[in-house]
């Protein structure tokens, strides 16, 4: 029998039901009903297989109460400010929204050229977090944002339409920042007039400099009027030699944003006139060109600068007008309360536009010539009707072409498409909304469209480029998208991506990391092995496994976490990369699905044991310890130097570790259990409080436990009889027993640490599984450099809280236990579970996420021999690689005995003696201490 569905399963299928699948190219209604989701099924290769999110539930304790700061996030972040850049893009109305800043505004980092990839994030979060919680709000907010990009790109496959906003004189159109939209004006309106007056009313929005008002004519012989010069004030220029050559005239003050102000510029008879709002503010009477020096302008634009480099004008337009005569200074000023139609100078002779459309893509001239306009974008329109983007496809193109990298250029375009993808996809699979899967199949075949057409070489050399080929997990996601659409090019898409002299040298285990840029490498293998799953070569399968071993643990600080500044620096070089920038969030993100997605292929314990330490560790500090609707307070890097304090608001925000952040809050339980492909047994990964409903074996597993505040845990099997092999992982940390009974009888056996332990029965409801593994205190050592130290209690990092930025110098043995144990030499702080103190320094958990300075490393001093708490008052020799004579005793144990101490003792002190690295005298007084030391018989 079935177990009954949880009210998170209840809600899930409710919103899911009389729904049907499919796949188009074509606009959806945003109103359209979702369809049934079409589960993802699981590779043939994969010998064990997750349990999707809404078949665990996490039950109250550490994960749970991290994951509800992040749902505080999730629920409270206005997701029109995720939308405003991708419909700005669109030339869409974005209402009040503003755009979130830092890599997802076009004034932060390299102006915003990752923009569009928090949003995808965002919906991947919201996906999670409806999976896991059935919480409503994110359904409706993922089907928010999945219909508003469904009208982005239907606005993105057709010409730029006018956006109506409140003018001067009735409606004006619009220029939204960040949609590159101008008015393109008909060759010929200016008509060689040998005097001019140009007129306008603008409503500036940036403060950008050099963003044209109006420019006509090319980048030699032109005449512009911009907003704001350098000096930030309105200036006019008339040139036929270049910039070097213009005659210009520059305002005083620096016209307001979100106003509007009325420029006009008069040019005759040598005299050049700048008017702001009526009054005269500049004037200059050797301006001897006029616009018939110009002959026929080759470009006529209202909003863009024949220079690329300048900014398109953000902002709004209302009456345009241009006269073949000079106005007097009373015609100026009667412009500043009526339209021109009203006034003496009546409408331009030779343009006029009032902007009333309130539709459509062309403006109306209104003085008698016909010279209709048009709205234009700077990069015209997408390559194939699949884009989506929120910023234009020159990116892409950019990158085709490109030979050397500069982020402020090209920003990692692929990348970003990837969390655009990878969003849709889950919002798809999470609610059924089709319309999701329509826009990722689209962004599919436009990426197939644009990447087959490029020769091998230039694939190679886009991949191989820092930051600017970086592209994520995409392969991982368009694998999926083949997989839920079957299309032949998604498959062919994905090996488009192959980074061949990178995965080549993994494959043949040839180590070639040193110097790459770490999470632009990782999330490769995790596409190699989704390649591999398809296509079955082995090529792909090795390059990942051996990736996998050139990292963990060559590269890998105790934290679990890799890279130093984001990138690899040699094999075996720890101590020696610690900085401020060490370990980025993203990198722990990515190795932590490699490894999981490794397990799926080969039960090897070792990845899971990778994966409870960065998840414990890394992922779980890396979040703040505090509720946010504006930030997801997620650190980018955690620096390990001495002293250094968590930064959880980084670069602005928006960081990629920002958006990896809200999706690893949302998915603590993926691994905690996985199930044998042909459902003969259950592993359990990860101690966690949870609840399984596994509905294949009609069965749930309850696990209750405080974990890592408890030292064990309880498993429950509820529903009806089944048999399955219960594999419980035994963590390599484990080395103080691991015991386990079922209904209160001790299972036979020898539990193996870095292993798993089998329990195989017909299970039926009320079983109880108990499993107790006691924590010992231990240090690991930073590989190229002992004395250099982290601690760990169980799978726990224990980080000093002080704020010197010197390594804290600091000894275990004095109280070492018989069993090894360094515990004893720490005293534990009343009512704080996993606090103590050393020296006068607190020692607490590292996933607290608190913005204490911490020490992540000491340096390990243990100056004289003592045993506990016996001092023998001989100094500890030390070998050439820094084996003191206490490491060695020490690395006997655990001892059965206090006379099995002593006896290690003697052995250790004689061989010391003998290499003459000890006096035969000190050696005595260290035998006769050891005998002395209080310690039970």
């Amino acid at each position: 029998m079935a177990p009954p569905l949880s009210r998170r399963s209840l809600l899930r299928a409710a919103a899911l039901a009389s729904a049907v699948p499919a796949v188009s190219l074509s606009p959806t209604s945003a109103s359209a009903a979702p369809t049934v989701p079409a589960a993802l099924p699981a590779p043939d290769a994969w010998t064990v297989r997750p349990f999707p999110l809404d078949q665990v539930a996490l039950r109250a304790g550490l994960f749970a109460d991290k994951r509800e700061l992040m749902l505080d996030h999730a629920r409270g972040y206005d997701v029109d400010r995720l939308l405003q850049v991708f419909r700005a893009n669109a030339g869409l109305p974005t209402g009040d929204a503003v755009a979130p800043g830092g890599w997802e505004g076009l004034d932060g980092e390299a102006n915003g050229n990752l923009r569009g990839h928090y949003a995808g994030h965002f919906m991947t979060m919201l996906a999670q977090a409806w999976a896991g919680t059935g919480e409503q709000v994110f359904a409706d907010r993922l089907r928010t944002m999945v219909g508003a990009l469904t009208k982005v790109r239907a606005a993105l496959r057709e010409d730029p339409a006018v956006t109506v906003t409140d003018g001067r004189f009735g409606t004006a159109v619009e220029q939204i920042r960040g949609s590159y939209q101008y008015i393109d004006l008909p060759s010929g309106t200016l008509g060689g007039a040998r005097a001019i007056t140009l007129s306008v009313w603008v409503r500036p929005a940036h403060d950008g400099a050099w963003a044209r008002v109006l420019d006509f004519g090319d980048t030699t012989r032109y005449l512009y009027l911009a907003a704001r010069n350098a000096d930030g004030v309105p200036r006019f220029a008339v040139t036929t030699g270049g910039p070097g050559a213009e005659q210009g005239l520059d305002g005083t003050a620096a016209l307001p944003l979100n106003r509007w102000s009325h420029l006009a510029v008069t040019l005759a008879d040598g005299t050049g006139v700048l008017y702001v709002n009526g009054t005269e503010v500049a004037r200059n009477t050797a301006m001897t060109l006029t616009p018939a020096a110009l002959g026929t302008p080759v470009n006529n634009w209202l909003g863009r600068s024949n220079y690329p480099a300048d900014p398109v004008f953000a902002g709004a337009f209302d009456e345009f007008n241009a006269w073949s005569r000079a106005l007097d200074g009373a015609e100026i000023a009667a412009l500043q309360d009526s339209r021109a139609a009203d006034t003496p100078a009546g409408r331009g002779d030779l343009a006029s536009y009032a902007f009333d459309e309130t539709s459509g893509g062309t403006l109306t001239d209104g003085s008698g010539h016909g010279r209709t306009a048009a709205l234009r974008r700077t990069w015209g329109g997408p390559s194939h009707p699949g884009f989506l983007a929120a910023y234009p496809e020159t990116q892409f193109i950019d990158l085709e072409s490109r030979t050397t990298s500069d982020y402020t250029k090209v920003w990692a375009p692929y990348y970003t498409a990837h969390k655009i993808l990878q969003g849709l996809l889950d919002a798809h699979l999470a609610t059924g909304d089709n319309r999701a899967l329509d826009l990722a199949s689209g962004m599919g075949d436009w990426m197939y469209s644009r990447l087959s057409r490029l020769p091998a070489s230039t694939l190679q050399r886009m991949w191989g480029l820092f930051s600017s080929g970086e592209f994520g997990g995409i392969v991982e996601a368009i694998c999926d998208l083949h997989a839920l659409t079957g299309k032949p090019e998604h498959l062919a898409l994905a090996r488009l991506f192959d980074l061949d002299r990178l995965i080549d040298s993994c494959a043949a285990g040839t180590d070639v990391l040193d110097g790459l840029h770490a999470n632009q490498h990782i999330p490769i293998f995790t596409g190699c092995l989704r390649l591999y799953d398809t296509t079955g070569e082995e090529r792909y399968l090795d390059a990942a496994r051996n990736f996998w071993g050139m990292v963990v643990p060559h590269r890998m600080y105790g934290i679990g976490g890799t890279s130093t500044g984001e990138f690899w620096k040699a094999r075996d070089v720890i101590a020696g990369t610690i900085s401020a920038t060490t370990a980025e969030t993203c990198c722990a993100y990515n190795m932590l699905k490699l490894s999981r997605t490794l397990f799926f292929h080969d039960q090897r314990p070792e990845y899971m044991d990778h994966y409870e330490r960065a998840l414990f560790n890394q992922v779980l500090g890396s979040k703040q310890d505090r509720p946010d609707a504006e930030k997801p307070l997620v650190t980018y890097f955690i620096g390990l130097t001495p002293g250094h304090v968590r930064d959880y608001t980084p670069k602005q925000g928006t960081t990629c570790c920002e958006g990896t952040g809200m999706e690893s809050a949302t998915k603590y339980q993926d691994s905690v259990y996985f199930a044998a492909a042909d459902g003969s047994a259950l592993y359990v990964n990860l101690y966690s409080p949870s609840e399984l409903t596994w509905a294949e074996q009609g069965v749930t597993v309850t696990q209750i436990t405080a974990f890592p505040h408890e030292q064990g845990t309880t498993l429950t099997v509820a529903g009806g009889s089944a048999s399955f092999e219960l594999r419980l992982r035994v963590p390599a940390w484990a080395t103080a027993g691991f015991r386990v009974t079922v209904n209160g009888r001790a299972v036979s056996g020898t539990p193996v640490t870095g292993s798993y332990f089998g329990v195989s029965r017909t299970w039926r409801g009320g079983d109880t599984v108990r499993i107790a593994m006691p924590f010992r205190l231990r240090v690991e050592k930073a590989l190229d450099d002992p004395s250099l130290q982290t601690l760990f209690l169980g799978p726990v990092n224990l980080v000093g809280r002080n704020s010197s930025t010197e390594y804290l110098r600091l000894g275990l043995y004095r109280n070492a236990g018989l069993s090894g144990d360094l515990l004893p030499s720490l005293t534990p702080v009343s009512g704080e579970p996993l606090h103590f103190t050393l020296d006068g320094t607190e020692f607490a958990p590292f996933h607290e996420g608190t913005e204490d300075p911490t020490h992540a490393y000491f340096r390990r001093v243990e100056p004289r021999v003592v045993f506990g708490g016996v001092d023998s008052g001989v100094a500890n020799p030390a070998r050439f690689d820094g084996t003191t004579l206490l490491d060695e005793v020490w690395a006997g144990a655990p001892f059965g005995s206090k006379g099995a101490l002593v006896a290690r003792v003697r052995a250790t002190v004689d061989a010391w003696v003998a290499a003459g690295l000890l006096g035969a005298g000190d050696g005595r007084t260290v035998v006769a201490t050891a005998r002395r030391a209080g310690y039970a018989p």
